[in-house]
């Protein structure tokens, strides 16, 4: 037997040894405290000096999530930003202080480490000493990370005893700030809110005199009364949660929700946990009578609008390509079923659309998925590459973008300065939260601006959603012989009727496909 050495690339092998490491630093504090939000600021500083001094490392940027736990990864923006700039190749290793800090979640901190491991980037955890890269690391970041996950499991066992007690003994948490109509009172306790318990009285009325629930948003938007959180404009989730809220007839329901068992998913309460309802807790303003009769006519709308919602598969999913107007289902005395215009249905004259038969849309979505199926690596994967393309675009040689990012490099170096000053009893207290405030809105209104320019948010949520369309044409059946409904559900976002003879399909992601019904003079 002959050995036949490996080839060896020189050029390779000099360009990779004199080749900058891209580096980046990943901060998170899970409290909103003023020590923390000190710590916050400090490992910032630290990380962004610590990377630019060292010659061989190329500065990438610092990712930091403020006041968020650590035991899910879901709600960590930046954690999130991280990542997908690694999936396109942009970093080469990552500084953390600690495995807690990275995620207390021990499958959370393998997932990502193996992940990261298999597109090259390193993670170095600081306290623990450990690269990820390294021989038998993954053992030792099992370790840590379970440790770092009992702690939480504790602190939150801790913290839920704490809330269930408390609601045993009938207090009521009040979180003033986004809650309208109360305001704390010099006792401590809720007080009404004369200004902002006119609004909620006025919302009742309105939603019992027959008001919808655009009609009373739009209402208050034009009144421009401010909102429970003083800020943005009025929701139909906002009216909903005021007109379903017992506090405003002056009791308590405690633990509405819980905390799921780790990683601690916050959970609507559907009888998985006790509840306790407490009567006359503090002052009301709607009386008990009114309150009753908003929530019966709350279940009456309710289920006329699940009846019509899950009837059929394609209800409010047919768009007339004549006039934007939804389809109506009408069923004849002979049994035929046919999808109509609503606007043609009540008088002919005012949209050409005529009907369209059921059955036809049916066998339209079938031929239309076995397309699909069969030529899903010609139609889906250059849409997602052309995605991909033009993200990467928006991304390159933009001067405004460089400017903005400069101006928050600046603002979040004043944020240090400002907390480095108080931490020293050099600046008031009041006086440095006003700056830091300040300089807060200021960040927010740059990243706004970032996110402008960039406008990849929205096409990364595209990329994901036409990945998840893929992904189902890809598992689903080889062949459809009939209408499948579930599988319409999952892929259909709307179908626009071209004519009567001629439908076209938007796939979630923004696929559309054009099918004919019928030949033509059928």
């Amino acid at each position: 037997m002959r050995k036949i050495p490996a080839k060896i690339n020189i050029a390779e092998e000099i360009k990779q040894a004199h080749r900058q490491l891209r580096v980046a630093a990943y901060c998170r504090v899970s409290t909103a405290q003023e020590e923390q939000l000190n710590s916050y600021d400090v490992q910032v500083r630290y990380y962004t000096e610590k990377i630019r001094s060292e010659p061989k490392w190329a500065f990438v940027g610092i990712f930091a999530d403020r006041g968020l736990s650590g035991t899910s990864t879901k709600k960590r923006d930046e954690f999130n930003k991280m990542i997908k700039q690694c999936r396109r190749g942009k970093i080469d290793m990552i500084i953390t202080k600690s495995i807690s800090r990275f995620a207390r979640n021990t499958a959370d901190v393998l997932k990502y480490v193996r992940m990261l491991k298999e597109i090259g980037v390193d993670i170095f955890f600081e306290e623990q000493n450990i690269h990820s890269t390294q021989p038998g690391a993954e053992f030792y970041i099992t370790i840590y990370g379970s440790i770092a996950q009992s702690e939480s499991e504790n602190i939150s066992a801790n913290v839920i005893w704490g809330k269930n007690q408390s609601a045993k003994e009938g207090k009521v948490p009040f979180h003033y700030k986004n809650f309208l109509g109360y305001r704390r009172g010099e006792d401590g306790k809720p007080e009404i809110d004369p200004e902002e318990a006119k609004t909620v009285k006025m919302i009742y009325e309105r939603f019992l005199a027959g008001d919808s629930m655009r009609g009373i948003v739009e209402m208050l938007d034009n009144m421009d009364v401010p909102t429970p959180g003083g800020q943005g404009k009025w929701h139909r989730s906002t009216v909903c949660s005021i007109l379903q809220n017992e506090k405003y007839i002056g009791d308590a329901l405690a633990q509405k929700t819980f905390a799921s068992a780790f990683p601690f998913v916050k959970k609507r309460n559907k009888g998985d946990r006790d509840q306790f309802y407490t009567e006359n807790t503090h002052p009301a303003i709607i009386s008990k009578e009114v309150f009753d009769r908003v929530q019966e006519l709350f279940k009456r709308k309710s289920c006329r609008q699940k009846a019509i919602a899950h009837a059929y598969p394609m209800t409010l999913k047919i768009l007339c390509g004549k006039c934007g107007t939804p389809f109506a289902r009408r069923e004849g005395r002979s049994g035929l079923v046919v999808w109509v215009c609503r606007k043609h249905d009540k008088n002919a004259s005012h949209c050409p659309m005529g009907r369209i038969p059921e059955t036809e849309i049916y066998t339209a979505f079938v031929r239309m998925y076995n397309k699909l199926k069969l030529h899903e690596g010609i139609i889906l994967k250059p849409a997602l590459a052309q995605l991909h393309d033009l993200n990467d675009a928006l991304q390159r040689d933009n001067p405004a973008m460089l400017e903005v990012n400069r101006a928050i490099a600046t603002a979040s170096e004043q944020s240090y300065k400002v907390s480095a000053l108080r931490s020293r009893g050099l600046l008031d207290a009041d006086a440095c939260a006003a700056k830091l405030l300040e300089i807060e809105a200021k960040l927010a209104e740059l990243r706004r601006e970032r996110r402008r320019l960039l406008k990849n948010e929205d096409i990364e949520e595209v990329m994901d959603t036409l990945r998840q369309t893929a992904d189902i044409i890809h598992s689903g059946p080889e062949r459809l012989d009939s209408f499948d409904e579930a599988l319409f559900a999952d892929l259909v976002e709307k179908i626009t009727a071209e004519s009567q003879t001629r439908i076209r399909f938007r796939l979630y992601g923004g696929i559309e496909l054009t099918k004919q019904l019928r030949e033509v003079g059928r």
